[in-house]
């Protein structure tokens, strides 16, 4: 019966539209109550589930996401991308994915991603004839790539919810080899798409050239070597990584690049503040919730039930799989990652899945549920910037959806991608 209250009252919220972080606080209270625990509890266990000092590294790099964000950094990565990819088949949607990737290694968000890049290509794709639906499904299945490259907060929440015993230097690493093999599935995906619609190529813009470009965004990229450099050798954590981040970006939007004014330093800062905000009181809930799931022993259950229904890894991973796709199209990511992992992760280690490989098989099958209707944040973004509306833009989509699940599977059913990558830097 508790566990009914639990999830029926999550399940009604949802759908009646109340934010997630109250759906889950509103489902652990009234469930507590029937449980004839102290009310407190639930208070105790956000408290808790808040109270973690990894998570200090959360706020810091939002803001550093922010301030490159607003100081023109992506423009230059946007100008470098395409003297790199420009001259390929669809020119300007094989740079929208290029400049996810770097991107994606200075912001680790996704929202950011489709924003910042999204802001800045999709008038230029459509000004040079390319389909606006095109220009908009690139963006947004292309952004995800940013949640498996450090610095991703998405990984710290998840090392966080799988009980803190996960180093983050493992999993900023794992995520790199997948990441850039999901970049090279959607480049040919998107190439497929350009040659059947005919879209052009973009001319090279010549070695000189290109060294110029380059150069401008070097101070930009330095920032991916300070966070992965510094943390993969142990010079310092993920949080003080993510204070050198800010200030880093501080000086090289402002001295550097010269790019970000007063006005645009309180607006990225608000921002930051406001992001912030919503997701630690997400993690609070969440963790309220998931504490709430432990003492119902339903991970336990969920191990046995799985065992009941095979003893197949494969088939295993796939259930698992198929569960995390269906419930990222209803939920945000945040929440799912602190509610489903305590859940999931003792089932997949039971068959043998490495926790670092775990966390990248959900990260990337969350992400996925970012661009999927009907609470696909990414989603939204990109179809508001490139001002269509979200059914035009999945009559569409299916070609980059099947290039981001194929990765999905090697992920899952090819260890090495993750693995060996983290193994080699050890």
């Amino acid at each position: 019966m508790e566990l009914w209250i639990l999830f029926g009252t999550f399940t009604f919220l949802l759908l009646i539209g109340t934010p997630v972080a109250f759906c889950l606080g509103v489902s652990s209270f009234a469930t507590v109550l029937y449980m004839g625990l102290p009310p407190v509890v639930v208070f105790q266990r956000l408290n808790s589930g808040v109270s973690v000092f990894a998570l200090m590294a959360i706020p810091f790099f939002i803001y550093a996401g922010e301030l490159m964000v607003r100081g023109d950094i992506a423009r230059r990565l946007v100008a470098l991308a395409g003297g790199l990819v420009g001259h390929l088949r669809g020119g300007l949607g094989q740079v929208n994915i290029t400049a996810s990737v770097l991107f994606g290694g200075i912001s680790g968000s996704a929202a950011a991603d489709a924003s910042a890049i999204g802001g800045l290509m999709i008038p230029q794709m459509e000004k040079k004839g390319y389909d606006t639906d095109y220009a908009v499904n690139v963006t947004v299945v292309s952004s995800i790539i940013a949640l498996m490259l450090p610095p991703s907060h998405n990984l710290i929440i998840y090392s966080i919810s799988a009980g803190g015993r996960l180093s983050i230097a493992d999993l900023f690493t794992a995520g790199i080899v997948p990441g850039l093999l999901l970049a090279v599935a959607l480049m040919v995906a998107a190439w497929l798409v350009a040659r059947k619609r005919g879209y052009p190529t973009e001319p090279f813009p010549g070695m000189r050239m290109m060294g110029v470009l380059l150069a401008s965004a070097v101070p930009g990229l330095i920032l991916v070597a300070i966070i992965f450099g510094g943390v993969r050798s142990g010079i310092f954590t993920a949080s003080e990584s993510s204070c050198i981040a800010v200030v880093y970006a501080f000086l090289v939007t402002v001295f550097a690049y010269r790019s970000l004014n007063w006005t645009e330093f309180c607006e990225a800062t608000f921002a930051a503040v406001r992001t912030t905000a919503m997701v630690l009181l997400v993690i609070g809930m969440a963790a309220a919730f998931g504490w709430l799931l432990a003492f119902l022993k339903v991970p336990s259950e969920m191990v046995t039930f799985l065992k009941g229904v095979s003893d197949n890894p494969i088939v295993i991973l796939l259930l698992i799989n198929i569960s995390l796709l269906v419930l990222g199209t209803f939920m945000d990511m945040s929440p799912l990652i602190v509610i489903t992992t305590p859940i999931f992760l003792p089932v997949a280690t039971a068959f043998g899945v490495d926790p670092v490989q775990f966390g990248i098989i959900l990260i990337l099958n969350l992400g996925i549920g970012l661009c999927t209707p009907p609470v696909g944040a990414v989603l939204f973004v990109g179809c508001a910037v490139g001002k269509i509306g979200i059914g035009q833009a999945m009559r569409t989509i299916w070609p980059f959806y099947f290039a981001a699940f194929g990765v999905l599977l090697l992920v899952t059913y090819v260890p090495a991608l993750s693995l060996w990558l983290p193994s080699l830097f050890r």
